[in-house]
């Protein structure tokens, strides 16, 4: 029993040794810290007896840098340490039972590197403050895809741009979501299911689908801005023009009175007289409140009161109030002429795709944003773009920025009109962005949306094989 009882009184001595060889964090001494500062980056020195085992985290949106040193540092009396500098704000020392926490408060998110020597022993941070990163990879022939990181006194940027010479064997197009309006799609399902090399969001919308932009696919105008707004016209051979334009639709009736077209594949508004066709939907999904003539061939087939079925042979003619009592005589068999314009120039193209402000034109930064009538959300501030612009020598570049984030805050629209003349285009156009902004390369994206996820949105800008 004597003996049981020494065995469990060694068992327990050896367990408390244990435990308190587990509990006791190794000692070491922090015996300064100092700094050297250049324009590219401040060097911060943690001069040491020993340089400890160390983890970082990074928080509050990539403006605090956290290194947690492992075990004690006897460094309690270097504390909130000032400095003046344009990215740090100060560094507090915080130093607990088993750990010592530098923090490192910054004016905006950077990038760092750390290292630790010998002879004598010191731990380093460097926060970098100016630096600028290229990388390039060939996508296929004739399709470079850049990467720009970058980070000065404005904060952090990441921009991904396509390059595609006028030597690749591509051509574009504008897809829309699930091929027609109503509804909404990710850019990389519409990249999928296009076979597209490479795609990036396009237009702007509404949150049922309908397109905000003069839209022309095959010869067929799909939608329309409602008001001068710049435009991309798609060549045939590949080149791009780009241009503020407006719509102009007239129905003209038997006894020929002129009616103006309120829109094109939208709601009805009230008094509204919308041309409907086959983009649309499989019908108008109009309410009972008008009056809808189904037009081939410039004759009236059938007469409805809503919910028209839509065809690729028919457009439909949907009319409202005030609108509906010009109608009041027309019946079937009657001819109704429809006729829609932009301008000489822009009739003959079959492929436009509608956004803005425009941001390069001829080679001078030129913002349309205002003649346009563009909103804050688009107008204001930072935030995550997509833009599209043409060089001197017919390269197309695609360039979509990150933004809301701790790795790209973003651009306004003077800087994505800088940053398009600094990659050398002569020609830029404003795309849709915010949670919108996306690029997808071979069925890959390559950029962050902010939102944290794909946004479902309506058109994209697709670069397909020929």
């Amino acid at each position: 029993m004597k003996k049981l009882y020494k065995i469990f009184a060694a068992i327990l001595v050896i367990q408390v040794l244990f435990q308190g060889m587990l509990m006791a964090a190794p000692a070491y001494k922090i015996n300064n810290i100092r700094f050297s500062q250049t324009p590219e980056f401040t060097r911060i020195v943690f001069d040491c007896d020993k340089v400890p085992e160390y983890k970082i985290n990074i928080l509050n949106n990539g403006l605090q840098i956290i290194i947690s040193f492992n075990g004690t540092a006897n460094a309690s009396k270097i504390q909130n340490l000032a400095l003046k500098d344009a990215v740090i704000k100060n560094i507090t020392i915080m130093e607990s039972a088993d750990e010592t926490k530098a923090i490192i408060d910054l004016n905006y998110a950077v990038a760092y590197k750390v290292n630790s020597l010998k002879n004598p022993e010191r731990f380093y941070i460097d926060i970098i403050k100016n630096y600028d990163r290229k990388l390039q990879e060939t996508v296929a022939p004739g399709i470079e895809h850049k990467t720009i990181i970058r980070s000065n006194e404005k904060g952090n940027i990441t921009a991904n741009i396509i390059d595609i010479a006028p030597t690749a064997a591509v051509k574009f197009k504008t897809v829309i979501s699930n091929d027609m309006i109503t509804g909404l799609e990710t850019v990389s399902s519409m990249a999928t299911r296009s076979k597209a090399i490479v795609a990036v969001n396009a237009s702007y919308f509404n949150t049922n689908g309908e397109i905000l932009g003069l839209t022309k696919i095959d010869g067929n105008i799909i939608s329309t801005a409602g008001l001068p707004r710049s435009a991309l016209g798609l060549l045939p051979d590949n080149k791009l023009i780009f241009e503020q334009i407006d719509y102009n639709g007239m129905v003209r009736l038997p006894n020929q009175k002129i009616l103006a077209v309120t829109g094109i594949n939208c709601e009805r508004g009230e008094n509204g007289v919308v041309i409907y066709n086959k983009y649309y939907d499989k019908t108008t999904k109009t309410n009972e409140f008008g009056k809808e003539y189904v037009i081939k061939n410039n004759q009236v087939i059938a007469i409805n009161n809503n919910n028209s079925i839509l065809t690729d042979d028919v457009k439909v003619i949907s009319v409202h109030g005030t609108a509906v009592e010009q109608f009041a005589d027309v019946k079937i068999g009657d001819t109704i002429q429809i006729s829609e314009s932009i301008n000489e120039k822009w009739d003959k193209i079959d492929n436009i795709l509608g956004a803005g402000p425009m941001l390069v034109k001829n080679n001078s930064v030129y913002i349309s944003s205002k003649q346009e009538q563009f909103g804050n959300d688009v107008a204001s501030g930072r935030a995550p773009r997509t833009a599209i612009g043409l060089t001197k020598d017919n390269h197309i570049l695609l360039v979509v920025v990150d933004g809301r984030q701790s790795h790209s805050g973003g651009m306004t629209l003077l800087e994505l009109a800088l940053f398009m003349q600094e990659n050398g285009a002569i020609q830029a156009l404003n795309f849709d962005g915010g949670g919108s902004s996306e690029m997808v390369i071979n069925n890959n994206i390559v950029n962050k949306p902010s939102d944290g996820k794909e946004r479902k949105v309506t058109t994209v800008f697709a670069v397909v094989g020929k």
